[in-house]
């Protein structure tokens, strides 16, 4: 008798991308990149295991569209051809162990110009400038800076907005060159297109402000990004649903932004949330707790019929299993659970079907692991 797959491991279609299963490695910044933000061997290393692991979908961190716009001098840019060769190797390898590749393209706004998380992500200064790390002008909605005593970002002009919009156009004509197939604007967490929506942040009084002109910037972006896209491959966008418990940008706000963005070729929505001045830390944040945030993706699901991406403290095979089958999202993002386990998926196969795997391991070495798990079957 033919054993079903779970739903966890069953393919899915959007546009001309195939996927094997429903897992997504959720883009995560590394801090790695050289100054020039050039993928190197450790992004093939980094990334690589996630294909091995058995990943159907692998984002790519937020990658720059703008040098000003990386959030670290670590950062992964698209904001020149250099960078399409060393993109396009990682690509080709991780194309090879079965897994498509996604790239979140990216800008920063006011939160840039910052050292890593590791180095305590303060903002670039003095001290810097002396180690060769030298800090740089941010730009956002507004001159006012992201915390007090934080250097003052510069207000962009409609001008140097047309400029910003026109960059993710070229970052995406970039990432094709690449082989990359799937892109995913990254609207969520704060930073320039999150910083434009919230109502918190983004007091502009022009075009780009006010309760109708917040979302342009993000539509403006989209167009841009569609018009040298391939219509045939798939646009995500990450997005905050929520920027905090009952404050700020809404989840009526976002079911509204959304039917928008689909309207404009975008496919899938990947909901999180956290926003400018609340992020994830304090008394308006969701508590992190397994599934807390599925509902978001679920409330966008059912309000839009548009496909969701769901995220946010999802461990264990079952628990993303059961939130498939319940019709809350239609992938699953794995964010630091692959980090623990870069294997998550393969495991996650064995979870269900205990004495053999889905799909088969890399070629290489799989044959060690069918030797090991029939001695250990005997």
């Amino acid at each position: 008798m033919q054993i079903k797959p779970p739903l966890l491991f069953s393919p899915w279609q959007k546009r001309e991308l195939n996927l094997k299963n429903r897992v997504m490695v959720s883009p995560m910044c590394t801090y790695q990149a050289d100054t020039d933000g050039l993928v190197d061997d450790g992004h093939l290393v980094h990334y690589g295991q996630f294909a091995l692991g058995g990943a159907g979908l692998i984002m790519i961190e937020a990658t720059a569209v703008e040098a000003r716009g990386r959030i670290s001098s670590g950062d992964l840019g698209l904001y020149s051809d250099q960078q399409i060769q060393p993109l396009t190797r990682l690509v080709d390898y991780l194309h090879l162990q079965g897994s498509k590749v996604g790239v979140q393209l990216a800008h920063a706004g006011i939160k840039a110009s910052t050292r890593s998380p590791s180095d305590g992500g303060l903002f670039l200064d003095q001290t810097d400038q002396e180690k060769g790390l030298p800090p740089w002008l941010t730009v956002g909605p507004t001159d006012e800076p992201l915390a007090p005593g934080w250097p003052t970002p510069k207000a962009l002009t409609i001008d140097e907005i047309e400029d910003v919009i026109n960059a993710w156009g070229e970052a995406a004509k970039r990432a094709h060159l690449a082989g990359v197939d799937v892109l995913e604007i990254h609207g969520a967490h704060g930073y320039l297109i999150s910083q434009f929506l919230s109502p918190i942040c983004n007091t502009r009084s022009d075009e780009y402000g006010g309760d109708a002109g917040r979302v342009k910037l993000a539509l403006d972006i989209t167009k841009s990004i569609r018009k040298n896209w391939p219509a045939s491959k798939p646009l995500f966008f990450r997005l905050s649903v929520i920027e905090g418990v009952d404050i700020g940008w809404s989840l009526e706000d976002s079911i509204k932004l959304t039917s928008e963005l689909e309207t404009l070729g975008v496919d899938l929505i990947d909901c999180s949330s956290g926003g400018i001045k609340i992020g994830m830390q304090g008394q308006y944040a969701l508590p992190r707790q397994r599934n807390y945030q599925v509902f978001l993706a679920e409330a966008i699901k059912q309000k839009t019929d548009i496909a969701t991406a769901a995220v946010g403290m999802i461990v264990d095979p079952q628990q993303a299993e059961d939130i498939l089958q319940a019709g809350q999202s239609d992938l699953i993002a794995i964010g630091r659970a692959v980090l623990n386990d870069p294997y998550w998926p393969r495991h996650a196969e064995q979870h269900f079907l205990s004495d053999k795997a889905l799909t088969p391991w890399a070629t290489n070495y799989g044959w060690w692991y069918e030797r090991w798990d029939k001695a250990l079957n005997v």
